[in-house]
């Protein structure tokens, strides 16, 4: 289909007025590409061209004047000019030796007309034929498309659209997905020292290669092979089509795949539920994923507001989304939706000790998605304990789900995705449940509370930054931006509601608590309007 493609220098010389010309420089040249066709009569033109333009001229602009001439062919030349065709008569009698050898050089074509011809005519001829090539070209491509559409629609394996391009254009084709051998069309025997992994420098001269990403990632190559004549332009856009209907053949089998894995569902929750022995979940395994390494995992789960509204949300996309995201850290992924949340067993591949790092780094990159600032902009995830042994993913989920309790009960605040790093948190959970954690709050900052809410004081925050500030009243100031006396006026307050030794280890830690406990329990919207200042006053 791509044989027309592109129009050179030498075609040009077969076509009409161009019966006796003479080639005096740059024959080697010939196979340049030419775009466009100029009648030029100045000698300063290197602003005026953009490559691939033959070049007319009658040489009045130089007349008998060699060293214009030779700026004019260097000007050419670094231009990517495809040739110079000069009329000899009225004003060029000749062409300089120098400028002969200087466009030899170059393998820059140097044409003579033997006669005075109609440079209106050539150019009319040749920019209708160059514009008649492009409505082509468009055509082919419109009619490519549309074959690959079709086919898009019956294939089952992307190697059908890999003979489509081969079929087209006659050039070999290889593909290679991520981590796989690379495929050829038309198949070639491979050699006993081959990888069938090709590296860039074992690719023949001129061989094109196209990315094709998923989810914003490189997921395989598709490169062109030149064979009996060099990759054009045309070529590269259909290179370009391929690409991307192989894209979107791609992301449908993904999407089929990761439908029939949602049917799994019921087992893995049953597993997350703790109903299988090590033994059953190893040979499940082994049987539908052979090829995965298994090094210890997690579970992590995610809700998110409006998810569950109707066309709101493609929690099938999603799950394909986390896999691709998570797969290229490291981890391989089974999903099961729970109701209220999405549950993932997230199996590690890879050395233990980066295993917190990498899943950090992957609901980074999760929560920065497109998919996911359009569609789930409240998405909140809470990630378990990791457990070596699968069996015991039980209590990874259960560890999970009050991390993600913990950090839906305290939206606002800056809390860590980790279940292993909520300790004071998953603490105040524990009073709040067996004991009452609003009175017991009440008992150790009622009255500072109280004192703020009556004074519009900041009592509460000035010793929240204090004890993080391990008592340096130095640091407090600066960080409150208050002055020294300031502070030790606030100071003399807090001493006579808490006591002059509240810094000592114990109560200081109980302080801690209970201000952690306050934010928890204002997080959870218990107490509103002024009753809300007035924690424990009652």
């Amino acid at each position: 289909m791509g044989g027309n493609f592109p129009f050179t220098v030498a075609d040009i010389l077969q076509r009409k007025h161009f019966e006796n010309t003479m080639v005096v420089a740059g024959k080697e040249g010939l196979s340049r590409t030419v775009k466009w066709v100029h009648v030029v009569e100045v000698t300063k033109i290197s602003n005026l061209l953009r490559g691939k333009e033959l070049i007319l001229s009658t040489g009045v602009g130089w007349r008998e004047d060699d060293s214009l001439f030779l700026s004019l062919l260097q000007q050419l030349i670094e231009c990517d000019a495809s040739g110079l065709c000069i009329e000899l008569g009225t004003y060029a009698s000749s062409i300089p030796e120098e400028a002969i050898k200087l466009a030899d050089q170059h393998h820059f074509p140097l044409i003579l007309f033997l006669e005075e011809v109609p440079f209106v005519e050539i150019t009319h001829d040749i920019h209708t034929y160059l514009i008649n090539q492009q409505y082509k070209m468009i055509s082919q491509l419109e009619s490519y498309s549309q074959e690959l559409n079709k086919k898009l629609l019956a294939i089952h394996h992307h190697r059908d659209i890999l003979k489509v391009l081969h079929r087209c254009l006659g050039h070999d084709v290889m593909f290679k997905m991520n981590g796989g051998e690379a495929e050829y069309v038309p198949r070639r025997p491979k050699r006993g020292n081959e990888s069938g992994v090709p590296s860039e420098a074992s690719l023949p001269p001129g061989a094109v290669s196209k990315p094709i990403s998923l989810f914003g990632t490189e997921y395989a190559e598709l490169t062109l092979l030149p064979t009996d004549r060099d990759i054009n332009e045309f070529d590269l856009l259909i290179l370009d089509r391929t690409a991307t209907a192989l894209a979107q053949h791609l992301l449908r089998n993904l999407y089929i795949e990761e439908k029939r894995r949602t049917e799994e569902n019921e087992w893995v929750k049953g597993w997350m539920e703790g109903k299988y022995t090590d033994e059953e979940i190893s040979s499940y395994l082994s049987h539908y994923f052979p090829y995965y390494q298994i090094n210890g995992g997690a579970v992590w789960v995610c809700k998110a507001e409006g998810a569950g509204q109707k066309g709101n949300f493609d929690s099938t996309y999603f799950k394909l989304l986390c896999r691709s995201v998570f797969e290229q850290r490291g981890f391989f992924l089974l999903s099961s939706d729970m109701g209220r949340h999405l549950a993932f067993i997230t199996i590690n591949q890879r050395d233990e000790a980066t295993w917190k790092s990498r899943i950090e780094e992957s609901i980074r990159c999760l929560m920065e998605s497109e998919f996911v600032q359009t569609r789930l902009p409240h998405l909140l995830v809470g990630v378990g304990t990791f457990v070596k042994s699968l069996s015991a993913m039980k209590k990874s989920y259960a560890a999970a789900l009050e991390a993600l309790n913990i950090r839906s009960r305290m939206k606002g605040k800056s809390t860590s995705l980790f279940y292993n790093d909520l300790d004071l948190y998953r603490m105040i959970t524990v009073l709040d449940k067996y004991s009452d954690l609003r009175e017991m709050v009440g008992s150790y900052l009622g009255p500072i509370i109280e004192y703020d809410w009556k004074h519009n004081g900041k009592l509460l925050e000035t010793l929240k930054v204090y004890l993080q500030c391990n008592g340096s009243k130095q640091e407090t100031a600066k960080r409150l931006f208050i002055v020294r006396q300031t502070l030790y006026h606030r100071m003399e307050k807090l001493e006579r509601f808490l006591g002059t030794d509240f810094m000592e280890a114990d109560k200081r830690l109980a302080l801690e608590l209970m201000l952690k406990a306050y934010d928890y329990l204002m997080s959870g919207g218990e107490m509103h309007g002024k009753r809300r200042a007035a924690l424990g006053a009652e």
